[in-house]
């Protein structure tokens, strides 16, 4: 593996935040595989997927709050009360569930409740990579590695909640990621973080927000950004909240009897039982996504660079509507793991290109309001998308649904490619100013050396 790849983890704080949060986000994703498969258990309703799905993603609403707040405090401990009180939600999941007197009331209010702790925990997770991080140059990777982190999780989680499922039930996986959550609190308690002043202490609550509002949607590129990432998340990413539908009513089930003889010998009894169920098929729709995801961040993660992530950013949401438009006609499970695949590589590739040109050009002393609004258009969104996509399934049809959020998708990457030249002009004096435009630096450079007088003379 190229060295380039891995930079980023020779900080120490960061290297312990990397370790612990891969173990802590394989049991977030068995969760909400499992949430999904539970709710759909008890209910058998697109739309109450939807409900439930609107019920973890709404508070994000709150989220420009919880920006101002995050530029006011220590971003560490913030993090570390984050994270504990992630873990108590899932520990009532898996008391509930394992008691076997969980209702869909009960999902829905703790639902709300991890939304209210993502609201913040996700912009101060986000402002603290960099904290952890001493030089600004290896930013980028790690914002990369983080994501690599993210959906690696995303690959193994939910093809390891689907067999869980398939064998025991929802309340062990909500008891496993209750567990996972020791990992990240350790990691973090380890870190040595340096004490950071915090000049936004001098401004009440109000006066913060509405500066951070300003200064985001005062230019023009940081505007354009949000608003992408908006309406990709409400109209492009909902197809997730169906995924339960297509498992079992519009995708054949798995059978091993296609697959080669050798294969299925290996396979130990207990495999063959999970394999077969609609639980496991799930999980896999879930993971290919994750496959997808996984490479791009890979892909982030080995550029030396931000440049050039801007024709990345536009032409992603059009990959996306394709491969979800293919997505909505498959009718066998290999065809839909595919498109998948391709649907995950292109959403990731998407929001953490623009999670990247953010923190590049953020303003310090703004970085967590920015963020807040970031994770505003990225969560605040996807509850009115679930929302719609579970009402609009009911209505027209899962597939339906799914085809017409593609073409939407197609359509907005069409009006963004229009103002791509307008934002970049934009953009490149920043570039310029930091020395990220290599070939600028250098003239400049060059132009200093030639305006200095040699010593001596």
């Amino acid at each position: 593996m190229p060295p380039e790849l891995l930079r980023s983890l020779s900080h120490r704080n960061f290297r312990l935040f990397f370790l612990g949060q891969s173990i802590s986000l394989i049991g977030t994703w068995m969760q909400q595989v499992a949430m999904s498969w539970l709710v759909y258990e008890i209910t058998g309703s697109a739309w109450w997927l939807g409900v439930v799905a609107f019920s973890s993603q709404i508070p994000s609403i709150i989220a420009p709050v919880a920006g101002v707040i995050i530029d006011r405090v220590n971003r560490h401990r913030l993090v570390i009360a984050t994270q504990s009180a992630a873990m108590i939600q899932a520990s009532i999941l898996a008391a509930l569930t394992l008691g076997g007197v969980v209702q869909v009331w009960h999902v829905i209010v703790l639902s709300v409740v991890i939304g209210v702790v993502n609201a913040f925990d996700m912009p101060g997770r986000q402002s603290f990579l960099s904290e952890m991080i001493e030089r600004r140059e290896d930013l980028s990777n790690a914002i990369a590695l983080n994501s690599s982190m993210f959906n690696g999780a995303r690959l193994i989680g939910p093809a390891l909640a689907g067999i869980v499922l398939a064998l025991t039930s929802p309340g062990v996986c909500f008891f496993i990621n209750a567990l996972s959550f020791v990992a990240v609190l350790i990691a973090l308690l380890a870190m040595r973080v340096p004490p950071k002043s915090n000049p936004l202490h001098t401004k009440n609550l109000l006066a913060g927000l509405r500066e951070g509002f300003a200064y985001a949607f005062g230019f023009a590129p940081i505007r354009a950004l949000l608003l992408l990432v908006a309406f990709v998340s409400l109209i492009g990413l909902s197809y997730s909240v169906l995924l339960p539908v297509f498992a079992t009513r519009e995708l054949e089930a798995i059978s091993l009897e296609s697959w080669p003889k050798w294969l299925v010998g290996l396979l130990p009894e207990f495999l063959h039982r999970a394999l077969e169920r609609e639980a496991s098929t799930l999980g896999l729709l879930s993971a290919s996504a994750g496959v997808g995801a996984l490479i791009g961040a890979v892909l982030l993660a080995s550029r030396k660079t931000v440049l050039g992530l801007g024709r990345w950013i536009t032409f992603m949401p059009a990959t996306l509507g394709v491969a979800i438009v293919g997505f909505s006609y498959a009718r066998s499970l290999q065809p839909a793991l595919l498109c998948l695949v391709a649907a995950g590589f292109a959403g990731m590739m998407q929001m953490a290109s623009t999670n990247t040109v953010l923190q590049t050009i953020v303003e310090e002393d703004k970085r967590g309001r920015v963020m807040s609004l970031y994770t505003l258009a990225f969560m605040g969104t996807a509850p009115l998308g679930s929302l719609l996509a579970g009402y609009s399934a009911d209505l027209i049809g899962a597939p339906l649904t799914v085809r017409l959020a593609g073409i939407c998708c197609v359509a907005a990457s069409l009006v963004f490619a229009t103002q791509f030249h307008t934002l970049r002009s934009l953009i490149r004096p920043i570039y310029r100013r930091m020395g990220i435009l290599p070939e600028l630096a250098s003239g400049i450079q060059e132009a200093t050396q030639l305006a200095t007088p040699p010593e001596g003379k």
